[in-house]
């Protein structure tokens, strides 16, 4: 078996059993993520505690590189501080639009150093990044207070340019995990 064998095979296995995948219903901090241009979407849940991550879980639905990163990237930050998430946030980001490879504790994240030859699925592969990345460093809004919609929802209704590059691409068959006993719930507040 070649490398780029075993990276598919990695993929495949997280898209069709994801990892951390269903609600948490204790979560202190909670962002979703969106590709409009084609239809992935995640809801990512959080529980901090002073001692860090304490539990991560996302649901949603999308192609077999999203929910492949979104299940990877739930098993490596479990556990670690916020500011070491988010580093690894950067160097995740960096690896895509700097074209630097991911450092070697990354382990099974480096099958996404891969997609950097398809520009069209970048944006599936670091989906579930940009949502980790606003859940560690948006306040969450407190009660009463107005929620400022996503970049991705202004852009649908005109407020803002879509991203350079963001035509209607034709993503991969969506994936929607086996549903649990409750992974349908709403994340908002």
């Amino acid at each position: 078996m070649n490398i780029e064998e075993l990276y598919q095979e990695i993929i495949l296995d997280h898209s069709k059993r994801p990892r951390n995948f269903g609600p948490l219903s204790d979560a202190t901090a909670t962002a979703r993520g969106d590709n409009p241009s084609c239809g992935d979407e995640i809801d990512l849940a959080i529980k901090l505690t002073h001692k860090g991550i304490e539990q991560i879980k996302f649901t949603g639905q999308g192609c077999a590189i999203c929910m492949a990163s979104a299940s990877l990237m739930t098993l490596k930050v479990q556990n670690m501080q916020s500011a070491e998430a988010l580093g690894m946030v950067q160097d995740f980001h960096r690896s895509f639009t700097e074209a630097a490879e991911l450092p070697g504790h990354f382990g099974d994240l480096k099958v996404f150093y891969a997609v950097r030859r398809f520009p069209q699925r970048v944006k599936c592969a670091t989906l579930a990044w940009r949502a980790l990345e606003q859940a560690l460093t948006v306040p969450a809004p407190a009660v009463g207070e107005a929620v400022v919609p996503e970049a991705s929802e202004l852009s649908r209704q005109g407020a803002v340019e879509p991203e350079e590059n963001s035509q209607d691409l034709e993503c991969e068959e969506k994936v929607t995990p086996p549903a649990t006993s409750d992974s349908r719930h709403n994340l908002a507040p």
